[in-house]
């Protein structure tokens, strides 16, 4: 199993908490977990601290900062996958962002907004979604923005497609992959949960961490889709076991974390998301 970059890992850490702070000394030992060494984890920490990602306390514990949240936001999400969307009028919402520069850091967070937000370009400069997510256009922009999406592009509703335009758009979605991923990671969790009993504690810790990550990074992933294109009910499927396998693996971490009084409402996973390209991204 691939394990966590430094920097995942302190912010997959730190996304558990429960109105509280993590001292180093936690992060380090979680870090031996995965064979990563206390230097890069005091490195990945002070790079974290610099961009905004992480704040420290009066008492040197770390807690996410304000420019983690809305990733975060949206990859906590996946708890209410089936309350945020509400039935499609076959409408979409689109992004017009022609001239914009294909490079550089701004140019990867306005893709990677729109990836995890579930939008797919039907030409260049022209990226859609159905217009199906709870709170309407004026939410979704500001949640696009709020995830690095450039100032200079247009979010707007777009209705009447012709009927090639609106094939098209419905195509840009592999209805079948997606419903193969959800089975493939209930069948990962599920005989996951049958073994984790039998792990020895670091093991469990571990396997824990790996395979939830991977349940929920398909979740946080999904477009959520009306059930005029993909039927939701195996995404359901997966999403409620994956509550009942984050319970589970609370009880693995529950130790380690209670050594160094931390407050924590969810289990670590390692949680990193695509940003469209081959790339994962905490």
């Amino acid at each position: 199993m691939r394990g966590p970059t430094p920097r995942s890992l302190i912010l997959d850490l730190l996304s558990t908490l429960s109105q509280g702070t993590m001292p180093v000394a936690a992060l380090v030992e979680a870090a031996a977990l995965f064979g990563l060494a206390p230097g890069t984890i005091r490195v990945a920490l002070a790079r974290l601290l610099a961009s905004g990602r992480v704040e420290r306390d009066v008492r040197g514990r770390y807690r996410l900062g304000a420019a983690a949240a809305p990733v975060q936001s949206v990859v906590q999400g996946w708890r209410g996958l089936e309350g945020r969307s509400v039935p499609w009028d076959g409408s979409w919402w689109t992004v017009h962002d022609t001239g914009l520069g294909r490079r550089g850091p701004q140019a990867r967070r306005h893709e990677r907004a729109l990836r995890l937000l579930g939008f797919r370009h039907l030409r260049p400069g022209l990226a859609v979604r159905p217009a199906n997510l709870r709170g309407g256009c004026e939410a979704l922009r500001d949640e696009l923005h709020a995830l690095g999406l450039s100032p200079r592009a247009l979010v707007f509703t777009l209705r009447d497609l012709d009927l090639a335009s609106e094939e098209r758009a419905r195509r840009l979605y592999d209805a079948p992959a997606l419903r193969k991923a959800y089975r493939d990671a209930l069948a990962e969790l599920e005989a996951s949960s049958a073994r984790l009993g039998e792990l020895s504690d670091p093991d469990a810790m571990r396997e824990s961490f790996l395979v939830g990550g991977r349940a929920i990074q398909c979740l946080a992933q999904d477009p959520v889709l009306p059930p005029e294109i993909c039927d939701p009910r195996e995404r359901d499927a997966l999403a409620r076991a994956m509550r009942d396998y984050d319970r589970r693996g609370r009880s693995c971490w529950s130790g380690l974390l209670a050594r160094y009084d931390v407050p924590h409402r969810r289990a670590p996973a390692d949680t990193r998301v695509s940003d469209g390209s081959d790339r994962l991204v905490a």
